[in-house]
């Protein structure tokens, strides 16, 4: 094979990668801001939270090291969603019906407050 194969090669694989990292990422931001919308836990402010710095992280910034106070499931959730940020496809809550609607509803519900500029 060409270098041009391998390079084709190369960008066939990334673009799938992508698609799959944004696909997972989608689902599980669905099911974290169901969580955020539903339920009232403890870990429930911190799923809020991530789900503000994924909307907009300058004025909700994350502390990674939260993800070890999570269950398993929820953490994992949070990794698919940071990989999906990573690829950078798509805004997360774009992936979801009204999730602009939907992610603002939950920074109010949870009482995150937007800096002063925003």
């Amino acid at each position: 094979m060409g270098e041009a194969g391998k390079l084709n090669d190369e960008m066939e694989s990334m673009r799938l990668r992508s698609g799959e990292a944004t696909a997972k990422g989608g689902q599980a931001f669905a099911r974290l801001l169901t969580l955020a919308e539903t339920h009232n836990s403890g870990q429930i402010p911190r799923i809020a939270k991530f789900i503000a710095s994924t909307y907009n992280g300058n004025a909700f910034p994350f502390d990674l090291f939260e993800l070890r106070a999570l269950d398993i499931e929820i953490s994992d959730d949070m990794l698919l969603c940071i990989d999906a940020l990573r690829w950078g496809r798509a805004d997360l809550y774009s992936l979801i019906p009204d999730g602009d609607k939907r992610v603002r509803a939950a920074i109010e519900l949870w009482g995150l407050k937007w800096p002063e500029s925003e």
